[in-house]
């Protein structure tokens, strides 16, 4: 509990009227709200400058020459304070809200009571105000400077935050509003817990120039600082305009809700003048936009209740920060359970789709999973679940998109789930049914090397543990990339229907028996046969097993038990790497 929390008891009527000049105990002058003269005094000035009506009795009003000043005592000033306070959190008055909601968004104290669990969120600096001048904003100086920050539970674990209050100076970042930021981060650091911003600004305050500016290279540089050593999610709630919308795309998620926040670096005005094409906002950076296109949007929901239930979701699979291992939890689900619905999911044909999404289901507990970046790169599933109640990520191939091929935005996509579980010392399960890398001139021009080498960087850089399960096919460079036991995975196990290949029996054939196939009688009947050929020689579902690139194959309805069992093994898995600074991913 701060400092400004301290439960004190309520003063009675009188007390309160010494302590509170106006109605209700509410000043009538607050600067920076709609319609005060620039010359009112500011909530505090006025609480202790003004007596009420029991200080002039106290100092003989009306009875001769003044006596000595009583000074107040310490009942008075807490009630002075609580009613100070409670200006601060009401924040610039009732119409400000009303408009507010009329935007379809709610305020930051609403959001705030939404995230944290009831009651516990303890803020700071809720008196802060700003010291700039000029331009008019010496007369307008609200508390807390547009942010509101502290701490709080979530579901009875510690989160901090910052929230920006739109209500006043449209959330935009001032120096003082940029400090408060800075010390909510260094606490969050510092007491090793994860952080979450609720995002609704309107970026830099212009009137403050470059203070402003120099208020967003703190914030940068804190959440560098401390990538990989707590979570860090960002909300979209509102607008996210020019150098702030860095911030977000630099934490470990975020998160929009349609038709009320958007992110971009320049705005539809300026695309216009500068390109000629007309874009509204919800058209160049709305919650759509980068949950399908951009990848910036890790997950979309259709109004701010359900969104921020669903970060409260998401922090419960999360460790507080990276030297703690992720909360576990007793499973309903029993960990021995057979899944035989996957036999009849997973067609033994390699050329026939389905939907990778119930797989995983059938085998997590309880059917329960979060997808990140569900409409971004869908050719390919990550997700955090439990397996035996303990938190994993999966990659998934998925079969029913573009028939599970990896491609540059899902290289990318997967990478960074990859380094992100284990940055946070999540295992990491691999459900491998993939054709191999898509071709292309496109894809070649655009870097598919660079990319793809992302994944296979991150998956090799990954400490944590690691199992594969090959559930069809697995071909070509996309099999080694997808945590094969070449690049590191501590256990791979396998199917009975696998092809494992350096192509499909049919390109392979092509290639290897072009020629005697050209020479033959009959060209199509030698093709066949010389397919079939190949496929019983080099793509049986043994021939990995025979050599140890794969740990066991296994029946199907097995695969939940044997994960969970093989997971357990490896809980304490510990493997130290080089010495060095760090290394050189592909960009």
């Amino acid at each position: 509990m701060s400092v400004y929390e301290v439960e004190r008891p309520a003063p009675g009527p009188a007390e309160a009227a010494a302590s509170v000049p106006g109605a209700a105990g509410v000043p009538a002058s607050v600067p920076g709200a709609a319609g005060v003269p620039a010359s009112a005094p500011g909530p505090a000035e006025a609480a202790v400058s003004a007596p009420g009506p029991a200080r002039a009795v106290a100092t003989g009003a009306g009875q001769g020459p003044p006596g000595p000043s009583v000074p107040p005592d310490l009942r008075e000033l807490t009630g002075r304070l609580a009613a100070l306070k409670a200006l601060a959190a009401a924040g610039p008055g009732e119409a400000a809200t009303q408009a507010q909601h009329r935007r379809g968004r709610l305020t930051v104290r609403e959001r705030l009571d939404l995230l944290f669990d009831e009651g516990t969120f303890r803020e700071i600096e809720t008196l802060r105000r700003h010291r700039a001048t000029g331009f008019g904003l010496e007369d307008r100086r609200p508390h807390t400077d547009g942010v509101v920050t502290g701490w709080g539970l979530v579901e009875g674990r510690r989160v901090f935050a910052y929230a920006h209050d739109f209500r006043i100076f449209g959330g935009a970042l001032g120096e003082a509003h940029a400090q408060k930021i800075h010390k909510v981060m260094d606490l969050a650091e510092t007491a090793g817990a994860p952080l979450v911003s609720l995002n609704d600004g309107a970026g830099a305050r212009i009137q403050e120039g470059i203070s402003a500016l120099a208020g967003y290279g703190g914030i940068f540089q804190r959440n560098v600082r401390s990538s990989g050593v707590v979570p860090q999610i960002s909300v979209m709630l509102g607008p996210c305009a020019g150098g702030a919308a860095y911030s977000p795309s630099l934490t470990d998620f975020v998160f929009m809700v349609r038709s009320t926040s958007q992110m971009f670096v320049t705005g539809p005005d300026v695309v216009r003048a500068v390109t000629g094409e007309e874009v509204t906002h919800e058209e160049l950076g709305g919650a759509e936009v980068h949950a399908a296109r951009s990848g910036v949007a890790a997950f979309v929901h259709d109004d701010e209740e359900s969104c921020l239930a669903e970060v409260r979701h998401l922090l419960t699979l999360l460790p507080s920060n990276n030297r703690e291992l992720p909360p576990e939890t007793e499973p309903d689900d029993p960990v021995d359970r057979r899944c035989e619905a996957l036999l009849d999911q997973v067609p033994a044909e390699p050329r026939r789709s389905y939907d990778i999404r119930p797989v995983v289901a059938e085998i997590v507990d309880d059917g329960d999973f979060t997808e990140v970046h569900e409409l971004w790169a869908p050719n390919v599933v990550c997700a955090l679940a439990r397996l035996g109640g303990q938190t994993v990520g999966v990659v998934a191939n998925q079969p029913s998109v573009s028939a599970g091929v990896l491609d540059i935005d899902a290289s990318q996509k997967a990478a960074r789930f990859v380094q992100f579980c284990d940055a946070f010392n999540i295992p990491l399960v691999t459900l491998v049914d993939v054709p191999g890398f898509l071709p292309g001139v496109g894809q070649e021009h655009d870097g598919i090397i660079r990319h793809g080498a992302k994944l296979l960087y991150a998956y090799c850089n990954a400490t944590v543990p690691r199992v594969q399960v090959i559930l069809r096919k697995a071909y070509g460079g996309a099999y080694i990339v997808l945590d094969s036991r070449s690049i590191g995975c501590d256990l791979s196990f396998a199917w009975p229907g696998n092809e494992i290949a350096v192509m499909g029996a049919e390109g392979a054939a092509g290639v290897v028996f072009r020629k005697k196939i050209a020479a033959a009688d009959d060209p199509e009947a030698t093709r066949t046969r010389l397919i079939e050929e190949y496929r019983a020689e080099l793509m049986h579902p043994y021939y990995a097993a025979e050599r140890g690139l794969v740990d066991d194959v296994i029946d199907p309805a097995d695969t939940r038990r044997v994960l969970i069992d093989a997971l357990a093994m490896l809980r304490a898995k510990h493997r130290a790497g080089p010495a060095r600074k760090h290394g050189n991913q592909p960009q």
